[in-house]
């Protein structure tokens, strides 16, 4: 079989077996179809996107028609994050070890039948199983497409492929409630489920079609131990995030499942270390493109996930509008983005400010949109509408050049295990994002709740307690004070992490610990795997 190393050019003395029963390889690079694949493995990923926002709107369907309680749907909704988030790395590392393009149709028939099952589902419990299901194909995906992008585009066509990519992570959060409400309203809530089967169909067939297969020469040696610490440690961490907002940052469930995530992650870092084929090299660790990359990433989605969980809140609970509408009128984000990357606007601006100013550009926008809504759109849509196109050219520019960054410190061969990082990053940094922001939101407010509901732990239970309308417009200012500090806290947040990511990776540029998209050689690692890449 012909190798291809990173960077490397194949030799006769590569060449083992017979050409006739071998497919024909050929180096990373430019596919032929590659446009029409990016395509498809755009829409698989939509559909990964929606997945995580679409079921909000199905929530008083399922409790009506399936009998759930709230416990039930909050496992509803969480269980097909929590595995997912819990698998990234694993599903990451098994796409490089053993073939991208199996992995990614795995993932599509996986995600096809849990979808089926959920939208077949009779009971509360079977439709927790079918969206963990989901969350698995879900993880497989989210790794596989990606690596596939790296694979299939070189140098200079990449970044614009990984920012067309990257857009579907928000027009995925901005469609998914629209798209819901409107299948709502016309069939019954499985419809949220069936829509995914013909896209996996299709997609399943056009990888089979299209998708070159690729895989790290590094052979089918699993980490086993390295993979149950990773799920454990990650699973465990996502789920106090989760469950601290409902239960209490000091309840028992959330102390001890966040001890045990972290007890994990330790555990795994240090196994990672000792074994001859980790399935994430620790090394990457040392190289300052990567660590700023990946503080930067956690930046983005924090203020990401924090800033949709509070404008929901801010539109649906200050400004009054229905789901719907409120769907609706944070669109304008989502289609600034899309439009940005799109157009490749994002893509020209990266020579002129390189990857530091890209990154610092980026968040230091997300960062004034959070702030002008925090300002501006207190009890008006047109101060929100500014800052949510100034949010937009925010991420358009930022999250793709993270993303970029990330890939271009690993090497080729370790492609799906950077996506599993780039995913894993995603999930941890929108849960912290719900997570501190919904706590500084929750404090302000029960700070500022006149004597009548003083104690009441959230907007609902406080205006029960009002008897006059001066009483019920305190809380209401409660609450939209809190969404405004929180937003602020958010904002802060964001632009000094924008000024960290870019400190870091100026220094790396400046001292030579990366060399340039996809080489891989500021990994601190002397050799790394080759990558077949068959057609």
């Amino acid at each position: 079989m012909t190798s291809v190393a990173s960077g490397a050019t194949p030799t006769p003395s590569s060449t083992t077996t017979p050409a006739s029963t071998t497919p024909t390889l050929q180096p990373l690079g430019r596919h032929a179809a590659r446009w029409l694949i990016l395509a498809v493995i755009c829409v698989a990923q939509l559909t990964v996107v929606l997945d995580n926002t679409v079921l909000n709107v199905a929530i008083p369907s399922l409790t009506t028609e399936l009998g759930a309680t709230t416990a039930d749907v909050q496992w509803m909704i969480n269980a097909y994050s929590l595995v997912q988030s819990g698998l990234l790395l694993t599903a990451g590392n098994s796409a490089d070890r053993y073939g991208r393009k199996k992995m990614l149709a795995v993932g599509l028939v996986l995600f096809g039948l849990a979808s089926l099952g959920a939208a077949l589902a009779q009971s509360p419990g079977q439709l927790i199983a079918a969206r963990a299901g989901m969350g698995i194909g879900g993880a497989l995906l989210v790794t596989t497409t990606l690596a596939v992008v790296m694979q299939i585009f070189d140098d200079a066509e990449r970044p614009r492929a990984i920012a067309i990519w990257s857009s579907v992570n928000s027009l995925g959060f901005a469609a998914g409630p629209l798209i819901g409400g409107a299948l709502l309203d016309h069939f019954w809530w499985g419809s949220l489920f069936l829509v995914n089967i013909p896209v996996a169909a299709i997609g399943l067939a056009s990888v089979v079609t299209l998708v070159p297969e690729s895989k790290s020469r590094e052979g089918e040696r699993p980490d086993l131990l390295g993979a149950l610490l990773s799920m454990i440690g990650m699973g465990s961490v996502v789920f106090a995030i989760i469950s601290g907002p409902h239960a209490g940052w000091w309840s028992g469930q959330v102390v001890i499942s966040a001890a045990v995530g972290i007890a994990a992650l330790a555990l795994f870092a240090g196994w990672e270390l000792y074994v001859p084929h980790p399935m994430l090299d620790m090394h990457f660790f040392r190289n300052r493109r990567f660590i700023g990359a990946v503080s930067g990433g956690i930046l983005v989605a924090f203020g990401m996930g924090g800033s949709m969980f509070l404008l929901t809140q801010h539109l649906q609970l200050v400004l009054g509008y229905g789901p719907l509408d409120a769907g609706l009128r944070m669109a304008p984000l989502a289609v600034t983005v899309i439009l940005i990357n799109f157009t490749g606007l994002g893509v020209r601006l990266m020579p002129k400010l390189g990857t530091p100013g890209m990154i610092v550009s980026g968040m230091s926008l997300l960062a004034g949109g959070l702030a002008a809504i925090s300002l501006l759109g207190g009890h008006s849509y047109g101060g929100m509408l500014f800052g949510l196109i100034v949010m937009g050219v925010g991420v358009a520019l930022a999250m793709p050049t993270m993303a970029n960054a990330i890939m271009s410190a690993i090497p080729p061969a370790k492609a799906g295990v950077g996506a599993g990082v780039n995913g894993t990053l995603m999930e941890f940094g929108q849960g912290l994002g719900v997570a501190v922001l919904g706590a500084v939101l929750n404090s302000r407010f029960v700070a500022l709740l006149p004597l009548v509901a003083a104690g009441a732990g959230s907007l609902p239970a406080a205006l029960a307690r009002t008897r006059t309308d001066a009483e019920r417009t305190a809380v209401q200012d409660a609450f939209a004070s809190g969404i405004g500090t929180s937003q602020l806290v958010g904002a802060a947040a964001v632009f000094l992490g924008g000024l960290l990511a870019a400190v870091l990776l100026r220094r790396a540029e400046r001292t030579g610990t990366s060399t340039g998209t996809g080489t891989g050689t500021g990994t601190g690692t002397s050799q790394e795997p080759a990558v077949a890449v068959a057609e």
